[in-house]
């Protein structure tokens, strides 16, 4: 059985090999992932493996880093670095923050 992540001899088209600027979240998260790599919290292949365990819904709608975001928080929550409601309760304070300050549109 294929995994989300296996697309091998799929036709999706041709890849857009073009780069794109990285969001200032998007380099958080890559930031973050470094740190936690180093300090050996996380390794590449718990990352990887955590990816792929996203179940194809989830991975076919997340783009790279909102499925390394995804990951990082399963990642937290089962090694009991974090639970659900301290990552739910911040995310709250920071949209409630970039609501007020005109940063984030709602859709």
């Amino acid at each position: 059985m294929r995994g989300p992540h296996d697309l091998g001899g799929l036709d999706f088209g041709p890849i857009d090999p073009d780069e794109h600027p990285l969001t200032f979240w998007e380099k958080q998260i890559d930031a973050i992932r470094a740190v936690i790599g180093a300090k050996k919290i996380v390794s590449t292949h718990e990352n990887r493996r955590t990816i792929e365990q996203l179940g194809h819904d989830v991975y076919d709608t997340l783009n790279y880093y909102e499925r390394w975001t995804a990951a990082l928080q399963r990642q937290m929550i089962d090694k009991g670095i974090l639970t659900q409601d301290e990552i739910d309760q911040r995310v709250a304070e920071v949209r409630q923050r970039l609501l007020e300050t005109g940063e984030m549109e709602v859709p």
